[in-house]
């Protein structure tokens, strides 16, 4: 690193020379002068002055440093949500919403944690469950209630009554969807024919209500499902930034560690540069995967709980590749802690 008074100097020469070679009247540089200043102090910075990418590789080793503390941020802040609605909360709720059915104490499911896969916590006899393609059971959980048999009432009446209700109880209600089950066995088909199940969601407070209406009836069949669940806490969004930006900062102050480090002649800049490259991969990969679909998706129905940041992040459906990206970096950075051939400047001994 120069010294303080030096780069001082410099950077005074940089603005006079620059000065004199501005047009009479004009003290400061264009937008696009002023662009290629910060472009070649960066990669300066970083340690790379005559490469053109090195800045873009920086940004999105930032920005993916960034969303993955962020998601971690937001998981912990979580954990400030109150407790999953009880048996005796998800029961004056459905009586009020559902006044046409009589829900006993055993057909009512409280959560009896947070977030769960397959239904238990996370524990570590669950990792392999998420490193290897299940990861996507993990989920937040929620109280659930169901009816099999007959309904006492047609489907439609049911949805229109509790619609109603949930207005007139101060709820705000999204409007229904309508899903195709069973879809058409081939041509001719009429989709007017094609049995649908019904979904309502609404929220008030910090709960949301799912509400699913199944056509199909038989005996031992399902034709209710109720799940009532918590909102996004608040604590959620400030965590997200706060933990993005220091993750973000931390992400670009590596990555400029590691580029100076691995300079040339560095023994092992071309394994490091590729392990950057794979590390990369595996972070970015689920990411521009995921995205898409997760887009689609809160597009495609009402949303009163947006999905967690981890999932749109392809997490932890894509654990493995997170995992197998950080061992990737921690080696990459392993490999830059070994000394650089670099010639030392030595003292010669006077006389």
């Amino acid at each position: 690193m120069l010294p303080r008074a030096y780069r001082r100097a410099r950077g005074e020469e940089l603005l006079a020379t620059l000065l004199e070679a501005a047009p009479p009247g004009r003290a400061r540089p264009t937008a696009r002068e002023a662009a290629n200043l910060i472009g070649h102090g960066l990669r300066a910075r970083l340690g790379r002055p005559r490469s053109r990418s090195v800045v873009t590789w920086a940004v999105f080793t930032a920005v993916i440093c960034g969303l993955f503390t962020a998601a971690l941020a937001t998981r912990l802040a979580w954990e400030t949500s109150p407790p999953m609605p009880d048996r005796a909360e998800a029961a004056a709720i459905l009586a009020d919403v559902l006044p046409g059915q009589q829900f006993a104490p055993g057909e009512i499911y409280p959560a009896e944690t947070l977030f769960a896969i397959y239904g238990e916590p996370l524990s570590l006899n669950s990792v392999n469950d998420l490193l290897f393609g299940d990861g996507g059971e993990y989920a937040l959980t929620a109280t659930g209630a169901s009816r099999t048999g007959f309904p006492s009432l047609p489907l439609d009446q049911t949805a229109a009554v509790a619609e109603q209700r949930l207005r007139d109880g101060g709820w705000t209600v999204y409007p229904a969807t309508h899903n195709d089950m069973y879809g058409c066995a081939g041509p001719p088909c009429d989709p007017a024919t094609i049995p649908q199940d019904t979904r309502l969601f609404a929220k008030r407070g910090n709960t949301t209500l799912e509400l699913e209406l199944y056509p199909q009836q038989h005996a031992d069949s399902t034709y209710l499902a109720v799940s009532l669940s918590r909102t996004t806490p608040a604590a959620v969004w400030p965590a997200a930034v706060v933990g993005g930006l220091l993750g973000a900062a931390m992400g670009w102050l590596l990555f400029g560690w590691a580029s100076r480090r691995t300079q040339a002649p560095h023994p092992v800049r071309v394994p490091v540069n590729v392990l950057f490259g794979v590390t990369m991969g595996l972070w970015w990969l689920p990411v521009l995967f995921t995205v898409p679909f997760m887009v689609e998706h809160h597009l495609g129905e009402p949303h009163p709980r947006w999905h967690p940041l981890w999932e749109w992040l392809g997490q932890p459906v894509f654990s493995l590749f997170l995992v197998a990206g950080c061992a990737s970096a921690l080696l990459g950075l392993a490999l830059a802690l070994l000394p650089s051939r670099r010639t030392q400047p030595q003292r010669v001994a006077t006389t």
